[in-house]
């Protein structure tokens, strides 16, 4: 699993292993690390024009030392100073020595950065607040618009580090080398985006798992919870899926979900609604009623919502049950968040931006800007587990606890009717026994690589990725 940490339990964390280690040796493994990818990158470092952009603290002290590995090695290496009079001074007088170039005032370092092979963002470190100050906005402005690979020390200026909102200027990286863990900003958009790709160097710190911010499962975690049949199992040992979904005008949402339920795990799926026909036709195995949930027959967890259209009194009767339940789409509109709150058994809700938004009551724009605060707020608010769906998807237990981010996915997900196929999906998960923080982390994770299946590079549609199920789970137990 991986992991990330907030500033403030990485700072301690440094200063733990900096008592014990001679003066300035952390910094220095930093900066052999940061020097060893840059090499890599560059391919041949001899004669290749390097420019380090340095601000006043450590991350450009990391940039220095670098920059003097590098410049050993045969490259012109130009700093940029943005703060001369603060800059590292160990760091500067090890480029000196180097035979670096320093650059002392901005204006001047237009020419260097677009004849550089490669620029080194070390102008703010993870302590950084809001975007980059006016006098180094244009150079991230050149870096980007320059043929040269740029690479952010620990994370890219401008972003913040904690949670990974953008609020102004900032570098835009193709690759970020992160010293002693993951930081929340590099995995959560908007932030995400401008890291690139990122390189995590061990540098020895010692982090507590239970401080983590954010956890980002991997193959094995995913495998761990997915459930496997046994010898004496049958389909109702193995759980039974209520969908309340689809109306006469979506009734493909409850197809969908079906389709995404019956590829999940549960042994059996029970479909209530107006579209039973839709869905047999499609999937006879389903089990299909039209008495409402409460005469639905035996399941272990509903999916309600998707393509509801105004069908509250099935929200409401899902909600009235003691199994777990998630909640989407039009579902969400409806529920009450007050009978949310009240329920005993788990409670999944799984909207997109715009549906927190107006479930927070604020502007989408605002839920794509925060989202790690937003799927938190939202999680508080109704007492229940919440999968935020979204270029990057984070599911947040109501309980606090680090954030699950999922590590899987393309942009082709983002079709009409995905979402559906994730609720069933993610209901069958739940049916089959994993708690709310689980079911919605397998199920993200499973659906964004069928969709990566899918796809393979090209546009795909919802039906496409739940027939890719499959296949992901395979992988995934392979």
């Amino acid at each position: 699993m991986r992991t990330a940490y907030s500033v403030e339990t990485v700072r301690t964390a440094e200063r733990e292993l900096m008592a014990r280690l001679p003066e300035g040796a952390l910094m220095q493994r930093a900066a052999a690390g940061l020097a060893a990818v840059c090499a890599q990158l560059l391919g041949r470092v001899y004669g290749s024009r390097v420019v380090l952009l340095v601000g006043s603290g450590d991350n450009g002290g990391d940039a220095l030392y670098a920059g003097a590995r590098l410049a050993r090695r045969g490259a012109g290496v130009t700093a940029v100073l943005l703060a001369p009079e603060r800059t590292h001074p160990g760091g500067l007088d090890a480029l000196r020595r180097a035979g670096g170039t320093l650059v002392r005032e901005a204006a001047a370092a237009e020419g260097p950065i677009r004849r550089a092979d490669l620029v080194v963002d070390g102008i703010v470190g993870i302590g950084g607040k809001g975007g980059l100050r006016p006098d180094a906005a244009p150079l991230a402005d050149l870096a980007r618009e320059s043929r040269a690979a740029v690479v952010a020390v620990d994370l890219p200026s401008g972003i913040d580090a904690d949670t990974g909102e953008v609020r102004g200027a900032a570098v835009r990286a193709d690759l970020t080398v992160t010293f002693g863990t993951h930081k929340p900003g590099l995995l959560v958009d908007p932030a995400r985006e401008y890291a690139g790709s990122v390189r995590l160097v061990d540098i020895g710190l010692s982090l507590p798992g239970e401080a983590a911010e954010l956890e980002a499962l991997q193959h094995a975690d995913v495998a761990a919870l997915l459930p496997v049949p046994g010898a004496e199992s049958d389909k109702y040992r193995r759980g039974v899926v209520g969908i309340a979904a689809g109306s006469a005008r979506y009734p493909g949402a409850a197809v969908l979900a079906v389709a995404g339920a019956l590829r999940g795990g549960a042994g059996a799926v029970r479909y209530v609604g107006p579209a039973g026909d839709a869905v047999i036709a499609r999937f006879p195995e389903t089990l299909v009623s039209d008495q409402g949930p409460k005469r639905a027959g035996r399941v272990q967890a509903w999916v309600v919502g998707p393509g509801a259209g105004e069908d509250a009194d099935a929200v409401e009767a899902v909600l009235k049950s003691d199994v777990p339940v998630l909640v989407d789409a039009d579902g969400l509109r409806l529920a009450d968040r007050e009978v949310v709150r009240a329920r005993r058994a788990p409670t999944l809700l799984t909207p997109h931006a715009g549906e927190a938004a107006a479930l927070l009551g604020v502007s989408r724009e605002e839920v794509e800007g925060a989202r790690l605060a937003s799927v938190r707020e939202l999680a508080g608010r109704y007492g229940a587990t919440v999968l935020l769906k979204g270029s990057t998807t984070l599911v947040a237990d109501s309980g606090g606890g680090a954030v699950r981010v999922n590590p899987t996915g393309t942009s082709w997900l983002a079709t009409a009717g995905s979402g559906d196929v994730l609720s069933g999906l993610t209901g069958s998960l739940l049916a089959a026994g994993l708690g709310a923080l689980d079911a919605g982390s397998a199920g993200a994770y499973l659906h964004g690589l069928a969709g990566r299946f899918a796809a393979d590079g090209a546009p795909v549609g919802a039906h496409d990725v739940a027939d890719a199920i499959r296949m992901a789970w395979r992988d995934i137990m392979s």
